[in-house]
Order: C-alpha cells, then sequence, then structure tokens
C-alpha cells in the first residue's frame, strides 16, 4: 500500500527572470517528498494545470497586480485536482476541486491558505476537469464577467473579440451571441477562424496573419464597432479603436503580443478615438470578481448542457514539457485552452 510519504512531488520552479521569451534557463525541475496535512490541512493530487498568458508578466519583477512568482518558488498557475489526504471538515477524500495548484505534482493547502490559494469544490456534473479550467474556470470568469460588467452588452449590438479561438475569446464570443450581440472574432489562421463561425457560431472571424485586419473590420463591422474585447494590445487594438462607436467600451483583458518585447510596450495610438466618441477603455482582472464566480459557472454550465456553449482545450501530456508548451501561448500554436494534464 502506497502512502503519503512514499509519494515524490515532482515541480517546475522559477529559475532566473526571462528576458523576451522564457526559455529553458529559466526553468528549474525539482522534486520533495509529500508532507501529510497538518489539522485543518488538505493535500491534493494534481489532475491538469492551466497555462494562460498572464503567466508570462507573473515572472516578472514589476507591481502589478499580483506580487511576482519569487526566484525559486514553484511557478504560479492554476489546476484541478482531487484531495487525497484531508483535515479539513470541509473536504473530504475524493472531492474534485480547484485550486492554485503551481506547476507541480501534489499541493499541500494549509488551512490558513485555503482562500488565498482559491481552493473549492467542483462540481464534475456541471462539466468536465478540463472545462473547469477553460469555461468554468478563471478564463470562462475572465471572459463573462469582462463582457457582461465592464461591456455591458446590449442585443443587435457589434463586438469584436481577439484571441477569439483562445480560452477567453471563445467564452466572449459565445456570450455575446447568446445575449443577442453580432459577433466578429480575430484569429490566426484558417482552421481557428473557421472554428470559430462553424462551430461557435461567430458571425465572421478576420484572420490576422491572412491579410489586413483593418480591411477586414470595415468589411465585417460596416456599422462600427461597439464593444471590443482586447486579449493581444498593439497594432490590433490600434486598428479597431479607428472602428469604434460612440459610446463603444473596449475592455482591457491582455497583450499578449505585448509580453515578450525587450523595448517598452507599446500603447495605443488612436487612442483619441476614446474622446472623439465619447468611449470607455477598462481593464479586467478577473479575481475581482471572485465572490460572484459561483453564479456565472451556474449560468455557463447550463449553456454547455443545452448546446449553446462549447468548450475547446488543447490538451498536452506531462508535468517535464511545461517549458515547451508554455512557449505554444505566445507562438499562437495552441488551438483552444492550453491545459498541461499531470495525472489521469
Amino acid at each position: 500500500m502506497t502512502t503519503l510519504t512514499s509519494l515524490v512531488n515532482h515541480q517546475v520552479r522559477l529559475a532566473a527572470r526571462p528576458v523576451g521569451m522564457p526559455g529553458p534557463e529559466c526553468w528549474s525541475h525539482t522534486t520533495e517528498a509529500v508532507q501529510e496535512p497538518a489539522e485543518g490541512g488538505v493535500l491534493v493530487k494534481t489532475h491538469a494545470i492551466s497555462l494562460d498568458p498572464a503567466m508570462r508578466g507573473w515572472m516578472n519583477d514589476v507591481k502589478s497586480y499580483i506580487p511576482p512568482v519569487g526566484i525559486g518558488e514553484v511557478m504560479r498557475a492554476g489546476g484541478v485536482g482531487t484531495v487525497i489526504a484531508s483535515k479539513n471538515p470541509q473536504f473530504a477524500v475524493g472531492d474534485a476541486v480547484s485550486v492554485g495548484t503551481g506547476v507541480q505534482e501534489y499541493m499541500l493547502v494549509p488551512q490558513d491558505q485555503i482562500r488565498k490559494t482559491g481552493l473549492v469544490k467542483i462540481d464534475l456534473s456541471m462539466g468536465n476537469m478540463t472545462q473547469w479550467l477553460n469555461v468554468l474556470g478563471m478564463p470562462g470568469m475572465t471572459g463573462y464577467f469582462g463582457l457582461m460588467d465592464v461591456g455591458q452588452p446590449k442585443a443587435g449590438e457589434t463586438l469584436v473579440v481577439s484571441g477569439a479561438a483562445g480560452a477567453v475569446g471563445q467564452t466572449v464570443g459565445q456570450v455575446a451571441k447568446i445575449k443577442g450581440c453580432r459577433v466578429v472574432g480575430i484569429a490566426g489562421g484558417k482552421a481557428k477562424c473557421d472554428w470559430v463561425v462553424n462551430e461557435l457560431g461567430f458571425d465572421a472571424c478576420i484572420d490576422y496573419k491572412a491579410g489586413n485586419v483593418k480591411a477586414g473590420l470595415k468589411e465585417h463591422c460596416p456599422q462600427g464597432v461597439d464593444i471590443y474585447f482586447d486579449n493581444v494590445g498593439g497594432d490590433i487594438l490600434d486598428d479597431v479603436l479607428a472602428r469604434i462607436n460612440r459610446k463603444a467600451r473596449i475592455i482591457i483583458c491582455g497583450a499578449i503580443s505585448q509580453y515578450n518585447n525587450t523595448t517598452p510596450v507599446q500603447g495605443p495610438k488612436n487612442y483619441l478615438s476614446l474622446l472623439v466618441n465619447r468611449a470607455r477603455m477598462e481593464g479586467i482582472v478577473v479575481f475581482d470578481y471572485a465572490d460572484r464566480y459561483h453564479l456565472a459557472v451556474a449560468e455557463m454550465a447550463g449553456y454547455l448542457k443545452d448546446g449553446r456553449m462549447k468548450s475547446r482545450e488543447d490538451v498536452v501530456n506531462g508535468l517535464n514539457t511545461f517549458p515547451e508548451t508554455l512557449g505554444k501561448l505566445f507562438s499562437g500554436a495552441n488551438f483552444g485552452k492550453l491545459v498541461l494534464k499531470v495525472a489521469d
């Protein structure tokens, strides 16, 4: 019989802060013995880890909405798993949970860290493990609250979302369609564009790799843009700003085109369009909505069950593949929500 203390926890730690794209020199692979939880604590076996563009920002030693990952620390990441030992009456062995696992096989959560790590039980009848990292997880919550609270969509409005085939983008576009908007995606490659139109039901999709985004916006948004959900920043943000309508809302979720720059971040050149159109640009940080996650989860789980939403994940096996797999985010090689599978 296997005992907890005979288990070995394989981990990926931040070894150096990257300049540009994170390389193998940024990571160290370590092991440590698995410990029994203390009174009030919980031990989780990681099933899968969420890989998100925000992780690149967490590697920088700069002031942000969350402290940077320290050198030598296990890399920060959200994940899902199963409770394998518990000394807390709120969690039983066998419970499926979501928690800030970090990039490691096991996560020991002391009682005083339960809230900070976001440890909560998840209901697998509402969605499977990988869907709890996508539509029902942090990307889905980001898309939902960014759209609904900041974007405030109204039926008949035109919404544009960049990174349309990614984790956040797929949620934004599908919820916007459900709320009665015309939805235009921006994605890289014909396969991704075909998928968001033919499978997710977007009205159109602009392939930024194939041509002129500005011309695509003119073609597919002839009445202008009322809501723009920005995941990429850079030139695409400028192109959309040139097409916004009066009282437009721009949601700043991310700027993946800028994250690995070795020069200063490129700000919007067309920002005066906000003035001319009395428009609003506002950032979204998902953690601000933590006390309302359950409401969004219930709504979107209903959409998954009745077929109005789909959830696509790009699953890669093996903790040891983390450095290369993370790089897929920044090359656009992933198709759907990028997930690192750790265990069955």
